[in-house]
């Protein structure tokens, strides 16, 4: 197995696996190690209908599994396992996998983000069954039925607003008895008659049968439990970046995003490049992921045959 590597990429997403195929095809000899979800979020997802090239859409796992093949049609070593750690004082980087060490002359970082979860067993049960955590991604399968929506910030409102565009009937559950979003947006969901605010309510469990999601039971602030008939329950309380393999080693928000030069993918130490949601807080859709994947191994490749010079 080669232990030294020219590009080293760490995730298996549309990022991941855009960025593999570029550096491929630029002879960059890319190892890629899948990481502990391979194929990233999309494969969590039953199907989808919004990524360019697939007109009768296609399910995440199988478009993952496409990306993977075409990668490795041009080279790429695709590895299971993790990354575990990463020495960014030593070049070439000292770089610690399941599989042993080795040394990576470039990085690009794609490991993703986590949507964040309300830890519910009936919630995971029903995954890509009705829970979702992107309303823009699986919002469409929804159209003029009844949904339901969890959180109180920004990201909710914006969730619960598109949402009401398409579907007949929008239930907001927020814990708290306020949003927490800006007053735009606040307005926002107050002028839109078809979204109802539930204020101190708390999710229960999501009920379900065999064909998905049927309604959500709730609490509300005087502890009475009752049900609502949704089809879909889409989560809006964040997501996780993960990063915690770089905590302290690169420049990071403050919600630990890493944080890249303007308008490339280059990162605080010079030769680490990030691409997809590990460094993009707002749009978190897989085209924009993959287009910063590319993005990732065109900077790698220039920093690599500047090194020659």
């Amino acid at each position: 197995m080669e232990r030294h590597v020219k590009c080293l990429i760490i995730g298996s997403g549309p990022a991941g696996y855009t960025a593999a195929i570029y550096a491929a095809r630029a002879g960059l000899e890319p190892v890629l190690y899948e990481g502990i979800e391979p194929g990233g979020q999309l494969t969590t997802t039953t199907e989808i209908e919004n990524f360019p090239g697939y007109p009768e859409g296609i399910s995440g796992t199988a478009m993952m599994a496409d990306l993977r093949r075409q990668a490795e049609r041009f080279g790429t070593d695709v590895r299971t396992g993790m990354v575990t750690d990463v020495d960014t004082a030593k070049y070439p980087f000292a770089v610690t996998a399941d599989d042993g060490a080795l040394e990576a002359e470039s990085i690009i970082i794609a490991t993703g983000a986590s949507a964040k979860y309300l830890g519910l067993e009936s919630e995971q049960r029903f995954r890509g069954m009705g829970v979702s955590a992107c309303a823009t991604c699986d919002g469409f399968f929804y159209r003029k039925q009844d949904v339901a929506v969890v959180g109180g910030g920004d990201t909710a409102c914006e969730e619960a607003t598109y949402l009401a565009s398409i579907c007949r009937q929008v239930y907001l559950i927020v814990r708290k008895p306020f949003l927490r979003a800006s007053k735009a947006m606040q307005e926002r969901v107050a002028s839109t008659p078809n979204i109802k605010v539930l204020f101190e309510h708390n999710t229960v469990e999501v009920l379900g049968d065999d064909d998905g999601v049927t309604g959500v039971k709730v609490r509300n602030g005087a502890g009475e439990v009752y049900d609502i008939p949704v089809s879909g329950f889409f989560l809006a309380i964040g997501h996780h970046p993960n990063t915690e393999l770089f905590a302290g080693k690169l420049d990071m928000d403050e919600n630990g995003y890493i944080r890249t030069q303007p308008d490339t993918s280059k990162t605080s130490v010079e030769g680490i490049f990030a691409a997809g949601d590990v460094r993009d807080p707002h749009y978190r859709q897989a085209i924009v992921a993959a287009g910063s994947g590319c993005i990732a191994a065109l900077d790698c490749e220039r920093f690599l045959s500047s090194r020659k010079k």
